[in-house]
C-alpha cells in the first residue's frame, strides 16, 4: 500500500456506500432523540437533562462532546505530517482535564445551575455579569462550530467524490440542519444519548483500526515508525523529533508554548464542557464522569498516534496534503488503504457523526446561554412565563445553526484542530480566568469578572484577527490580503496572563464586596449543601 497514488484512491470511493451508512447513523439517532424528547418538559430537563445520568453515562458523553473532528481527523492528520509535533495535540487535550478535574468540575456540579453565567452571578450582580459571560460563551462556541462545520466540508469530495463549491457547501448545511433537529427535538437528553453513541463508535472504530494496523506490522510499532521515516515525499527522520512543526525558529517555539497554554487551560473553560457537569445528580458523579472521560479520552489519543503514523506510512504525507480536504483526510485514506470503501464508508459516518454530536453539544449550550442568561436574566429579569425560556432556546438553536452554516462556508479549507486551538484559546482567557477567581479568591467582585472576560475576549480575538492565521501567508484564512501585525497564530500566551491580571485589577479598583455570598458560595462549591435545594427549584 505504501505505493497508492491519489487517483487511485479517489477512484475506490464507494459514495454510495458511505452516503447510506451516515444516513443509517443519523435515522437511528433521531429516533434515539425523539425517544429522549418525550421526557423534556421542564428547563432542567431540557438544560441539564433532568440531572439524570450516570458518572459513567455522563464521562462517555463528556469523550463523546471532547472527541471532536480535531481529535479524530485533524490531529490524524497532523501526526501523519507533522509526526511528533502533531501529537502534541493530543498531550495537551488530554493534561487538561486533571485542571478540569481537580479545580473545577465538583465545584461546577455543587451550584446546580445550568449555565457558567449561574455560577458568575452567584455573587455578583446579576445583569452585566450574565451578560458578560453570554457572550464569552457564544464567542467560544462559535470557533469551535466552524472546526466542525470546515470538517465536515473538507470531507465531502473525498467521502461523497462529490466535487465543487456547491457540493461541500450543500453537505455543511446539511450537517446544520441535523444539528438543529437534535437540538430542537431532544434538547440536553437527547444530544446526551447522540454523545455516548457516538464516543462509542468512534473508539470501538479507531481501536479496530489501530488492531489492524498493529497486526499488519506484527504488533510493532517500531515498524510502522520506520515506514513513515522513509515514505517518500515526508519529513523523513524529523517526524520522529520535535520540532517539524514548532522548532524552526524562536518564533514558531513561542507558537507552540501559547497554543499549548490555550489547550491545557481551555478546557476547564470550554462552556459545553463545563455544562455536561449539570447533568449528573451528585457531585461525587461529577467526579466519576471526569475520571472516565480521562481514561476514554487518554485511550483513544494512544490510537491517535499509531493511526496518525500509519498514514504516514501507508498513504504518505503528500497524498494526504493533496487530497481533498488536506490533512484532515489522513484517517478516512487509511481506513481505505486498510479495508477498502466498506471500512471507509463506516469510518465516513462515524466523522461525519462526530461532527454533528459535537455541533449539537455546542449549540445546546450556546442557546442556553443565550435563553437562560440573556433572555430570563437580563432582559426579563428573572420574571419569565413558565416555558418561554426553553422556548427562547429553541429559536436561538435555529438562529446559532444558521450562524454556523454560512461560517463553516467560509472556514471549510481550514485546519480543523488549528480552528479549535482558537476555541480553546478564547475559553482560557475569558472564561477560565473569571471561573477561579469567582470559585477561589474572596475579594473578586463584579467589576473584576467583567474586565477579565471582556478583557481576555477583546483581546484574543483582535490578536487572531490580526495574526498570520487570518492573512499574510499561504495558510492563512484570507491569503491574498496581509494585515497582520500580532506574530503568532495563537495569541495564549498574551491573552491569558493578561486576562487574569486585568481580574485583578478590576477587582483592587472597585471597592464592591459581598462576603456573605462568598461564603455561601464557598460552602456550597466545596460541600454541595444547598445544591439539592436549587435542584428541586
Amino acid at each position: 500500500m505504501t505505493d497508492m497514488h491519489l487517483a487511485h484512491v479517489l477512484d475506490s470511493v464507494n459514495p454510495a456506500l458511505n452516503f447510506s451508512v451516515f444516513v443509517a447513523f443519523v435515522l437511528v439517532t433521531l429516533v434515539i432523540v425523539f425517544r429522549a424528547s418525550r421526557n423534556s418538559k421542564t428547563a432542567a430537563d431540557y438544560y441539564a437533562a433532568g440531572r439524570s445520568f450516570s458518572g459513567a453515562q455522563n464521562g462517555l458523553a463528556i469523550a463523546g462532546d471532547y472527541l471532536s473532528a480535531a481529535s479524530f481527523l485533524g490531529i490524524c492528520g497532523a501526526i501523519a505530517v507533522n509526526g511528533y509535533d502533531g501529537f502534541l495535540y493530543s498531550i495537551g487535550f488530554l493534561v487538561a482535564w486533571l485542571v478540569a478535574l481537580l479545580l473545577v468540575a465538583e465545584l461546577m456540579r455543587n451550584t446546580a445551575k445550568f449555565t457558567m453565567g449561574d455560577v458568575l452571578a452567584f455573587r455578583m450582580r446579576q445583569r452585566p455579569i450574565r451578560a458578560a459571560a453570554a457572550l464569552s460563551t457564544l464567542a467560544v462556541s462559535f470557533f469551535y462550530l466552524l472546526a466542525q462545520m470546515a470538517g465536515a466540508g473538507g470531507l465531502v469530495n473525498l467521502l461523497l467524490g462529490i466535487e465543487g463549491e456547491a457540493a461541500q457547501n450543500a453537505i455543511i448545511a446539511t450537517v446544520g440542519v441535523v444539528m438543529i433537529l437534535y437540538v430542537l427535538i431532544g434538547g440536553m437528553r437527547g444530544t446526551t444519548w447522540v454523545q455516548i453513541i457516538k464516543a462509542a463508535l468512534l473508539i470501538a472504530g479507531a481501536g479496530g483500526m489501530t488492531l489492524w494496523v498493529l497486526g499488519m506490522y506484527g504488533f510493532n510499532f517500531s515498524a510502522v515508525l520506520a515506514d513513515a521515516v522513509s515514505m517518500e515525499g515526508g519529513k523523513g527522520e524529523a517526524l520522529l523529533a520535535p520540532g517539524a512543526q514548532y522548532g524552526i525558529n524562536a518564533l514558531t517555539k513561542l507558537d507552540f508554548l501559547s497554543l499549548g497554554l490555550a489547550l491545557v487551560l481551555g478546557t476547564a473553560g470550554l462552556p459545553h464542557v463545563l455544562m455536561r457537569f449539570y447533568t449528573v445528580p451528585t457531585a461525587k458523579e461529577a467526579r466519576r464522569s471526569v475520571v472516565w472521560a480521562i481514561g476514554l479520552i487518554g485511550l483513544f489519543y494512544l490510537f491517535t498516534l499509531v493511526l496518525g503514523y500509519a498514514a504516514g506510512a501507508m498513504v504518505g504525507a503528500e497524498d494526504i496534503s493533496s487530497a481533498p480536504g488536506g490533512v484532515n483526510s489522513a484517517a478516512p485514506l487509511l481506513a481505505l488503504a486498510l479495508g477498502g470503501p466498506v471500512l471507509l464508508g463506516f469510518i465516513a459516518a462515524v466523522a461525519f457523526a462526530t461532527i454533528l454530536a459535537v455541533v449539537a453539544g455546542l449549540t445546546i449550550t450556546a442557546s442556553a446561554s443565550f435563553a437562560h442568561d440573556i433572555y430570563s436574566n437580563v432582559i426579563k429579569k428573572g420574571k419569565t412565563a413558565p416555558g418561554s425560556e426553553v422556548r427562547v432556546a429553541r429559536i436561538t438553536s435555529l438562529v446559532i445553526g444558521a450562524v454556523a452554516i454560512v461560517g463553516g462556508i467560509f472556514a471549510k479549507e481550514q485546519n480543523v484542530a488549528f480552528l479549535v486551538a482558537l476555541a480553546f484559546a478564547v475559553a482560557a482567557s475569558a472564561n477560565l480566568p473569571t471561573i477561579l477567581y469567582t470559585l477561589f479568591w474572596k475579594r473578586f467582585n463584579t467589576q473584576g469578572a467583567l474586565w477579565s472576560i471582556y478583557g481576555g475576549l477583546i483581546t484574543t480575538i483582535t490578536l487572531i484577527v490580526f495574526s498570520p492565521a487570518v492573512s499574510g501567508s499561504e495558510k492563512a484564512m484570507f491569503p491574498d490580503l496581509d494585515f497582520a501585525f500580532f506574530p503568532l497564530s495563537n495569541p495564549g500566551i498574551i491573552s491569558i496572563p493578561l486576562s487574569f491580571f486585568l481580574g485583578w485589577l478590576g477587582t483592587m479598583l472597585s471597592s464592591e464586596h459581598d462576603a456573605k455570598k462568598h461564603a455561601e458560595m464557598e460552602v456550597r462549591s466545596l460541600t454541595g449543601a444547598g445544591a439539592e435545594k436549587a435542584v428541586s427549584h
